[in-house]
């Protein structure tokens, strides 16, 4: 029987089998079924049904117990075709309003914010990552004295975000030429990508021949990758629920509570799995399940996220649990704050 021509009787004791199985972490038998949903079906009708669905790969059979738990082909045809479209409720958009409206208006305070929340709402590991800036333009860039060897670089991004980096120089300089080389950097280098910036940045300033401005220009040059590039991948990023995940029923297994302990002990790891996942559904959010994940580590896995925009430049926010969860919950409370996010970011 091809999965796709399931009858809707299939369908519907698949969907139960699921649902039973996130509710109770426990394998489910058709008497269960049978019992719990009111089908008007025999548990021998339903065992039958059952059987041809593990035939099919949509539902395992656990060696030690007579009942079946979904399979990562089974959750993904219930994620796509199954599940109740994703929908938050209203005492979850009440907690993300409120703690929103709370806060003060700071890219970093709103992204821990958002990590926090998602975690609490979820029950699961959150993450929020900073936005990339490779495709990021610079808006301006400004140079601060902080004594005679140390300057300020602050970049600001049209998007209206601001990073910082300070600069050590091996000769003592004063603010007019700081001013001088600020001038003419904006001249040379304002409303070009970082990725441009990093290419052409040589080439730009080679007609900057004054002795008196070469080591600040100098210095510039030696950091440029640094100024226009990304933040390293756990740098600038938010993760919230971690303790949430070790009460999942999954980790009474010994062997599965130390992997997980490593893996968010890890938080490159994590990081690095969230912004390199596939698009693997319609929803409004990347979904992949068990074995689609690239990396081992997350077999038993689910990983939901969303990208939040912020003028052209993206960031990622997303959710890690085993792949025992409310999709559909999850889905909504994903999408809901990489929207949230995208908007309240866009007030800075």
């Amino acid at each position: 029987m091809d999965i796709y021509k399931l009858n809707e009787r299939d369908k519907a004791i698949l969907r139960y089998v699921i649902h039973q199985f996130i509710l109770t972490a426990n394998p489910v038998g058709s008497r269960n079924i049978s019992r719990k949903y009111g089908l008007g079906l025999s548990p021998a009708t339903i065992r039958n049904i059952m059987a041809d669905l593990e035939e099919m790969g949509l539902l395992g059979h656990p060696h030690t117990s007579a009942g079946r738990v979904p399979t990562d082909k089974g959750y993904r045809f219930y994620v796509d075709s199954l599940m109740e479209p994703p929908n938050l409720d209203d005492q979850s958009k009440s907690m993300w309003d409120a703690n929103f409206n709370a806060q003060n208006n700071e890219t970093d305070e709103l992204l821990k914010v958002t990590a926090l929340l998602l975690g609490d709402i979820t029950n699961q590991i959150a993450l929020v990552s900073y936005p990339k800036f490779e495709n990021a333009k610079l808006e301006k860039i400004q140079l601060v004295q902080l004594s005679s060897f140390r300057i300020l670089v602050i970049v600001s991004i049209d998007s209206g975000l601001v990073r910082t980096i300070t600069l050590e120089i091996n000769a003592e300089v004063n603010e007019n030429h700081i001013l001088a080389v600020q001038q003419f950097l904006n001249e040379k280098i304002a409303g070009l990508k970082f990725s441009e910036i990093r290419d052409t940045i040589k080439d730009r300033v080679k007609d900057f021949n004054r002795d008196d401005y070469k080591p600040i220009v100098r210095v510039f040059l030696e950091s440029v990758d640094r100024i226009f590039t990304d933040f390293k991948s756990g740098e600038k990023s938010f993760i919230s629920g971690t303790k949430n995940i070790l009460l999942q029923p999954e980790f009474d297994d010994m062997r599965q509570l130390k992997g997980i302990i490593e893996l968010v002990e890890d938080k490159e790891v994590i990081v690095h799995i969230m912004d390199n996942r596939n698009q693997r559904t319609g929803n409004d959010a990347a979904i992949t399940i068990g074995g689609e994940n690239k990396d081992e580590k997350l077999n038993e896995f689910s990983v939901i996220t969303k990208d939040y925009d912020l003028g052209g430049i993206k960031g990622t926010v997303g959710v890690m649990g085993p792949k025992r969860m409310e999709y559909s919950k999850i889905i909504a409370a994903v999408v809901y704050a990489a929207e949230l996010l995208t908007k309240e970011l866009r007030k800075i």
